[in-house]
C-alpha cells in the first residue's frame, strides 16, 4: 500500500515573457500573455513596467491566442 503516493504529473516550465513593475516598493509582475494592453501599468501601484523573462510554469490563457 502506498497512501499518499499519487501519480504525479511532471511540471512543465519553460522561460516566458512577463512584465515586472518598475516601482522599488512594488514587487508586482505578470505574463505576458495575461497583459491586458501593449505596455501594461501595474495593477497594483499603476507604475510602469518593463518587460523581462522568467522559467515559469506554462499556463495557457484561454482568452488569447500566443
Amino acid at each position: 500500500m502506498g497512501f499518499g503516493k499519487r501519480n504525479q504529473e511532471e511540471v512543465v516550465t519553460e522561460e516566458t515573457k512577463i512584465w515586472v513593475c518598475k516601482s522599488e516598493e512594488c514587487n508586482c509582475w505578470l505574463r505576458d500573455n495575461f497583459k491586458s494592453s501593449e505596455e501594461p501599468t501595474c495593477p497594483i501601484c499603476n507604475s510602469e513596467m518593463e518587460q523581462s523573462t522568467r522559467v515559469l510554469e506554462v499556463i495557457h490563457n484561454p482568452v488569447r491566442h500566443p
